[in-house]
């Protein structure tokens, strides 16, 4: 089970920023409890901005880990924390920096993500960005929605599903990833741009048993 329990607001900005700072600051990653809790301070990058509690961080660790979605390293000198999502949620670079900016912005549009996701992975456009949605969105257990598009609104919102209030936002975007917008020729692009996706996945991937081997 991907999320055996929907996740409270500081449970979401822990994962969300183990998330982040292994992408964006590997040589501090794992992070220690002041590391984690000054992430989850942030001010920038953060909608809304939180002042947490060591406390508060500390038992969300200790919630999380009772789910093994985070874990403390082993070996480590001092308490590090990291994230288990890569394989819980089965995530790779392009759908971990989606899930990144969502859990840590809230709802947000194709382009809004592919600006935002820019220093942990960069998109060619935001085709590319809802081709990976619509992989989240299409899981047997999804990880996001697709919002209504709004009178005035020139693109649909995206939301992740993992936290509380889950189950109205899916009902609110229909239980299912809605048809595209823009008729064949928007979904032939988004086609393209997930193929092209996957190829970078395999590329990779590739690389990665070569390193191994």
């Amino acid at each position: 089970m991907r999320v055996p329990r929907p996740l409270d607001a500081v449970e979401i900005r822990v994962l969300g920023s183990l998330l982040e700072k292994e992408q964006l600051t590997p040589e501090v990653y794992p992070l220690t409890p002041h590391q984690l809790l000054a992430a989850c301070n942030q001010k920038t990058s953060r909608e809304p901005v939180m002042t947490l509690g060591e406390s508060e961080v500390s038992s969300a660790l200790e919630r999380l880990r009772e789910h093994a979605l985070v874990w403390r390293s082993n070996g480590a000198r001092v308490e590090r924390w990291e994230h288990s999502l890569d394989r819980r949620w089965e995530l790779e670079p392009a759908s971990k920096a989606v899930m990144s900016v969502l859990l840590l912005r809230g709802a947000q549009t194709p382009g809004e993500l592919r600006q935002r996701c820019g220093r942990m992975y960069e998109f060619a456009s935001p085709a590319a960005v809802e081709a990976v949605l619509r992989r989240l969105a299409a899981a047997e257990a999804p990880l996001v929605a697709e919002l209504p598009l709004q009178p005035g609104q020139k693109e649909s919102r995206w939301i992740h599903l993992v936290g509380e209030g889950a189950e109205t936002a899916r009902a609110a975007a229909g239980g299912a990833p809605a048809p595209y917008p823009g008729g064949w020729e928007a979904r032939l692009a988004a086609l393209e741009a997930r193929v092209a996706e996957l190829e970078r996945l395999v590329q990779f991937l590739s690389g990665g048993f070569e390193r191994r081997g």
